[in-house]
C-alpha cells in the first residue's frame, strides 16, 4: 500500500522542478515552455517540414519521456507520442501552421488522455481563415475584437479536442478594439469557465498596463502573462515591457531566445556557407541583422566552450537570470533541437560571463532610462544618479530567480 504521507521523489530531470507562473497565477509550470508553432506543413518555408509524423515520432517521445517526470507515463511511447511529453506547459495559436499545429497537440492529448496533466496556452487575434478558399470576407476573423475573439476561440477549442484553454492570448495588438470590449469579452471566457487565464503578446507595454489597471477597477481578469520576442541580439523587451511584468506581477514568456534558430557555431556558419540548402532544411526567419547574431553567437561559443556546453544552453541560461518569472518557449523538429535546451536548466552564468556576453552587442536601454542611469540605464532605485547626489541608501534588492538545481 503506497504511503499517501510520502513526499514527492526527486525529479529525474530539470524539468521535474516546477515552479508557480507569476505572483498573480498560482498554477505550476515546468521551466520552459514548448512551443508548437513548428508542428505542421504549412509553414515548411519558413520553420521546415514537421509533419504529423515526425511531430509524433516515437523517437522523440521515448528519448523525452526518459527525460522528465510527468506524473502518469502510460505504457512504452507510441507512434503518437511527441515532444509535449518535455513539458506541461504548451503554447499555440489558431494560425500556427494554418490550424495543423492545434489539430496535432489536439490529437496527442485525446490519444494520451492527458489533458488535465497540460498547461496549454493558445492564442487569438491573426486570422485562422486567410488560407480557406471557402472564405470571402476575412474582415472580422481577425483583431482583438469581440466577434474575431468569439470565432477563434471556439475554432481553438474544437482543434485543440479540449473543454477549456488555461491560458488565452491576445496575440498581437491591432489598435482599433478599445480596452473595455478587450476585457469584457476575456473575461467572460473566465466567467464561463472556458479559460482559466489571460495572456497578451506583442502589445505596447502602456496598452497592457491601462488593459490590467482597466480590468482591477472593474472587477474583471487582468493580464498574467507576457509573451514577447527576446534574446541577446533582440533586447528591446528589456525597456518597458521587462519592467512593466515586474510590476504588474506577470510572467514572461520569451519566444525567439535562441535567436529563431540563428544562434549558430564557426563551424555550423562554415558548413552552410559551404552547402546553402543545408540552411533550408530548417528555419529562414530574419528578424535582425545577421551579422549581429554572428557577433552573439561567438561570444555564446567562447563561454559554450568554455563550459563543456552548446551556445543554445548559454543563451537560454541568460535569459533566465533576468529575473524569477521568465519562461523560455523553446521548440524544434527533432529531440537533438530540444536536448540543449534541456541542458540549460542545469547552467548557471557567472556574473563575469553575463557581462562578457551582453559586451558582444552593446543594448541602448534609450531615453528615459539613460538620463535617469547613465548608458546602462536605469531599472531600480539604485540606478539613478540624482538620488545619489542627496544620500546613501540601503535598497530592498529585487526578487532574483530561483537556484539552479544540479541533479
Amino acid at each position: 500500500m503506497a504511503n499517501v504521507m510520502m513526499v514527492a521523489p526527486k525529479p529525474k530531470s530539470f524539468l521535474g522542478y516546477h515552479r508557480q507562473l507569476a505572483p498573480n497565477a498560482a498554477v505550476k509550470v515546468s521551466p520552459l515552455c514548448l512551443g508548437t508553432m513548428g508542428f505542421g506543413t504549412e509553414f515548411k518555408d519558413m520553420m521546415g517540414a514537421c509533419d504529423k509524423e515526425a511531430s509524433l515520432s516515437s523517437s522523440i517521445s521515448s528519448t523525452i519521456m526518459e527525460e522528465t517526470s510527468l506524473t502518469r507515463m502510460i505504457g512504452a511511447p507510441t507512434p503518437h507520442s511527441f515532444a509535449t511529453s518535455l513539458t506541461i506547459w504548451a503554447s499555440s495559436a489558431n494560425v500556427y501552421q494554418n490550424g495543423e499545429s492545434e489539430k496535432i497537440v489536439g490529437d496527442w492529448m485525446r490519444e494520451r488522455g492527458n489533458r488535465d496533466e497540460i498547461v496549454l496556452a493558445t492564442k487569438y487575434t491573426s486570422s485562422y481563415q486567410l488560407l480557406n478558399p471557402k472564405v470571402g470576407i476575412q474582415s472580422n476573423f481577425g483583431g482583438n475584437n469581440k466577434k474575431s475573439m468569439r470565432s477563434a476561440f471556439e475554432s481553438s477549442l474544437a482543434k485543440l479536442q479540449t473543454s477549456y484553454i488555461d491560458y488565452f492570448y491576445v496575440h498581437t495588438w491591432d489598435f482599433t478594439t478599445s480596452i473595455p470590449e478587450l476585457m469584457h469579452a476575456l473575461h467572460d471566457l473566465v466567467s464561463s469557465g472556458k479559460v482559466l487565464y489571460l495572456g497578451i503578446s506583442n502589445t505596447p507595454a502602456w496598452v497592457v498596463s491601462m488593459a490590467n489597471e482597466y480590468a482591477r477597477q472593474k472587477g474583471l481578469t487582468p493580464f498574467s502573462v507576457y509573451q514577447g520576442q527576446w534574446s541577446l541580439a533582440e533586447r528591446d523587451i528589456e525597456r518597458e515591457i521587462l519592467p512593466m511584468c515586474n510590476n504588474q506581477g506577470m510572467a514572461l514568456i520569451p519566444y525567439g531566445v535562441l535567436g529563431s534558430g540563428s544562434f549558430r557555431t564557426t563551424a555550423q556558419r562554415q558548413a552552410e556557407r559551404e552547402n546553402p540548402e543545408a540552411k533550408r532544411e530548417g528555419r529562414n526567419i530574419a528578424m535582425t541583422d545577421k551579422q549581429e547574431k554572428a557577433i552573439v553567437a561567438d561570444a555564446l561559443e567562447k563561454v559554450a566552450s568554455e563550459r563543456g556546453t552548446n551556445i543554445t544552453s548559454v543563451a537560454l541560461a541568460w535569459a533566465r537570470t533576468k529575473g524569477p518569472y521568465i519562461f523560455p518557449v523553446v521548440g524544434g523538429r527533432k529531440f537533438e533541437h530540444l536536448k540543449g535546451s534541456i541542458e540549460a536548466l542545469g547552467l548557471e552564468l557567472t556574473k563575469e560571463e553575463i557581462a562578457d556576453i551582453e559586451k558582444a552587442v552593446p543594448f541602448d536601454f534609450g531615453y528615459p532610462q539613460t538620463i535617469l542611469g547613465g548608458p546602462g540605464g536605469a531599472t531600480k532605485p539604485g540606478d539613478v544618479w540624482m538620488t545619489r547626489r542627496f544620500g546613501t541608501f540601503d535598497w530592498v534588492a529585487p526578487p532574483e530567480p530561483p537556484k539552479q538545481h544540479v541533479n
